[in-house]
């Protein structure tokens, strides 16, 4: 396990406004919110023959819950795309599902204020399960059309490679 080295001078937390997604080696434009990444552990309890009035627990499954991704809607197709790979609708009888490469790794890209990488997590084998093209429309509102995809995973690990930065120093060069 790779050790943490701790920057003495930061005692803020980061903050949940600077990252970036990036598949397919390319970072996704327009991304403005991330659902958490989350997982459980199922319970198994048993008891010992000898011990009836004690349960013990012990770790059983993990599963790992969708995450979902939501940018304001521009002509950039990629979470169509994606979407597209697992159901194509007009595709033809027989061909309306594709399973050769729907699935995609991704990287999740945490910054601190200065803009430096801070925590990167890396996401397995992906895939889109609901796409959201368009939201409800509304004449009288005042706000931004937001798309999502919702990404059904096989599990996320931290990437222990990207190390706490050396934050800068603005200094002053008032005189």
């Amino acid at each position: 396990m790779a050790e943490f080295v701790v920057n003495a001078q930061r005692f803020d937390p980061y903050k949940n406004f600077k990252f970036r997604v990036k598949w397919d080696g390319q970072y996704v434009a327009g991304i403005s919110k991330v659902s958490s990444l989350k997982r459980t552990t199922e319970v198994v309890k048993h008891r010992e023959g000898g011990d009836p009035s004690t349960s013990r627990k012990s770790p059983g499954r993990t599963e790992y819950d969708a995450i979902t991704l939501e940018r304001g809607v521009t002509h950039d197709p990629a979470f169509e795309a994606w979407a597209a790979k697992v159901w194509q609708l007009g595709a033809g009888l027989g061909s309306e599902i594709s399973l050769k490469d729907f699935r995609k790794d991704l990287i999740l890209d945490v910054y601190n204020e200065a803009g430096q990488l801070a925590i990167s997590y890396k996401i397995y084998r992906a895939w889109v399960s609901e796409y959201q093209a368009l939201p409800d429309l509304d004449a009288n509102a005042n706000a931004v059309a937001i798309q999502h995809i919702k990404l059904e995973n096989e599990g996320w690990e931290r990437d222990t490679a990207v190390t706490e930065p050396t934050e800068p120093s603005f200094t002053s060069t008032r005189a």
